[in-house]
């Protein structure tokens, strides 16, 4: 989903050339450290959010830590190895940020209060975050000029900002639930910027956690009351979801909202599905799509919006492991375009 092993950039990017030649992205190694791993990435877009690491994680600080200045060094050179190996591409091609809302329930403010639980400042990191998102796409756009543009913000802490279950940093109480409505408009503000700067690129948002909020997503995916574009597609690991996302998942499709599911195991996910054969890690992906539709009860066409992913967690796999399982997710995503009534009727 974006995360790949080891810390050597070139080795991924080409992997992800090798692997998944028609839809790449720019890939994130958390095994390089703090400033590797997605807060890091983001706060490396982020100047006038200094931030250095410590012992409970992020916390703004007066000026940058070397954690932080290594993030921006790690997100040049990602952007320097894209721009040679892939230049000349024209097809998709995927970067992406954490969230704005993941963003603030990992960071401390120098009282060592969550970014999350305090609204001042928490407008101020979104704002600024939607503005340098923006600066992001384009600069992606300007140093591949043909392609054409995703930008996935990963979200996995969404569902306990909605729920209030986020802990506060001494981990005794947890922060007040934020209002649904709230978080639809920082989303969209972020879509809004980025569509200001790369007209044709497309927004989505990756949450990896159980009960991922569909409904919020679908409701992003509408056109805007003052024109600005919705939410492109949403991703979620398709191995957490239960009977009570049916409906969200169903109106998702059904409103039109491309989804990308997470399908093939990785070694970081738990499960054995990345040391088995590839035929058998398909087959067990294509299992739980099969079970997934049928509950859903759509029509096979509607199979046409689905991009298979392998789930979250590829980061904790070897380079192999990685290797085999985008292989999986390819082989899978080729019998579902050849054969869609299959998936179904099983």
């Amino acid at each position: 989903m974006g995360s790949l092993p080891g810390t050597a950039i070139r080795e991924a990017v080409q992997l992800v050339i090798d692997e998944v030649a028609a839809f790449p992205h720019l890939p994130e190694q958390p095994a390089r450290g703090p400033g590797g791993e997605m807060v890091g990435r983001a706060l490396a877009l982020l100047p006038d959010f200094p931030a250095a690491w410590g012992p409970t994680g992020w916390a703004l600080t007066d000026r940058p830590g070397h954690e932080t200045r290594r993030s921006v060094a790690y997100l040049g050179e990602d952007l320097d190895a894209a721009e040679e190996l892939l230049e000349g591409w024209t097809g998709p091609f995927k970067v992406q940020m954490c969230g704005p809302w993941t963003l603030a329930a990992a960071i401390e403010l120098r009282s060592g209060r969550k970014i999350l639980g305090d609204p001042g400042a928490r407008r101020d990191l979104h704002q600024a975050y939607s503005d340098a998102l923006a600066g992001h796409a384009a600069e992606v756009v300007k140093r591949l000029p043909g392609i054409s543009l995703f930008v996935q913000l990963d979200e996995p802490g969404l569902p306990y900002v909605l729920d209030g279950s986020v802990p506060t940093p001494s981990g005794l109480t947890r922060l007040a639930a934020i209002d649904q409505q709230v978080v639809v408009a920082s989303l969209a503000s972020a879509t809004a910027s980025v569509a200001a700067q790369v007209e044709t690129a497309r927004t989505g948002v990756h949450c990896c956690a159980g009960s991922p909020p569909l409904r919020l997503l679908r409701e992003l995916h509408d056109i805007r009351d003052d024109g600005s574009p919705g939410l492109g597609f949403a991703s979620v690991d398709a191995t957490l979801l239960t009977p009570a996302d049916d409906d969200g998942v169903g109106e998702a499709v059904e409103a039109g909202l491309a989804l990308m599911l997470g399908l093939v195991p990785t070694a970081g996910s738990g499960a054995r599905g990345a040391g088995a054969g590839s035929d058998q890690v398909v087959a067990g992906a294509s299992e739980i799509l099969r079970r997934l539709w049928q509950r859903l009860g759509l029509p096979v066409e509607q199979l046409a919006r689905i991009v298979v992913t392998p789930r979250c967690g590829l980061a904790g796999a070897t380079p192999l492991q990685a290797r085999a399982v985008l292989a999986a997710s390819r082989e899978m995503a080729r019998k579902l375009a050849d054969e869609p009534e299959g998936f179904v009727r099983g």
